[in-house]
């Protein structure tokens, strides 16, 4: 029976990162680390327990001790089918869901979609900043697969059209830059320099 209290932790991992020249952008080195340590760092504190969702890779990814799940739904439909793949596995309730490149994650984000979720009728919790909702940043209810599945058997896979077909409350982060993500080398470099200076 699935825990209604505990809070699995999902980093979606799973993704082709075609704008890194196909590397696995989680495991690209990051001040000496790779990537996702970082994120890890950030959001385990959050959750009561963590799993990777990754498609390739597998042996490194797990070599940082998480288990490791890869996506249900073949063809790679992207960070849905990754969210779908936390579900299936998850024997909790609740799952929070955070992205591999966000190594500025804020401490705080999911006592803050918690509350939100607990204190309204809504499945999910998302976060959003002054640019936007964050549809990859959320806390949602392990009832949603059967919706993720319906949503890419028809042929759609944007996250952000998903998430707004659903019962959703926004949470609003004031932190812009905590919700960076690293798509290009100079997101890197430009992300790297901003963990250094938290250290100083």
């Amino acid at each position: 029976m699935a825990n209604s209290t505990d809070i699995t932790g999902l980093i979606l991992a799973g993704g082709k990162s075609t704008r890194m020249g196909g590397l696995d952008k989680a495991l690209l080195p990051l001040n000496g680390r790779p990537m996702i340590e970082w994120v890890i760092d950030r959001f385990r504190p959050q959750v009561d327990s963590l799993i990777l969702n990754c498609n390739s890779h597998e042996a490194a990814l797990a070599a940082l001790g998480y288990p490791i799940i890869i996506d249900v739904i073949a063809g790679y439909p992207g960070p849905l089918a990754g969210l779908h793949a936390g579900i299936t596995c998850a024997n909790t309730e609740l799952l929070a869901c955070v992205p591999c490149d966000v190594p500025l994650l804020p401490s705080d984000m999911v006592v803050r979609l918690h509350q939100a979720l607990t204190t309204t009728k809504a499945d999910i919790a998302v976060a959003r900043t002054s640019s936007g909702l964050q549809p990859t940043f959320l806390l949602c209810r392990c009832t949603l697969g059967p919706s993720i599945e319906d949503f890419l058997a028809g042929g759609r896979r944007v996250f952000w059209h998903w998430l707004t077909r659903q019962r959703y409350v926004e949470v609003a982060f004031a932190d812009e830059a905590a919700f960076s993500n690293i798509n290009t080398p100079q997101d890197m470099e430009r992300i790297a320099f901003s963990l250094t200076a938290c250290r100083t």
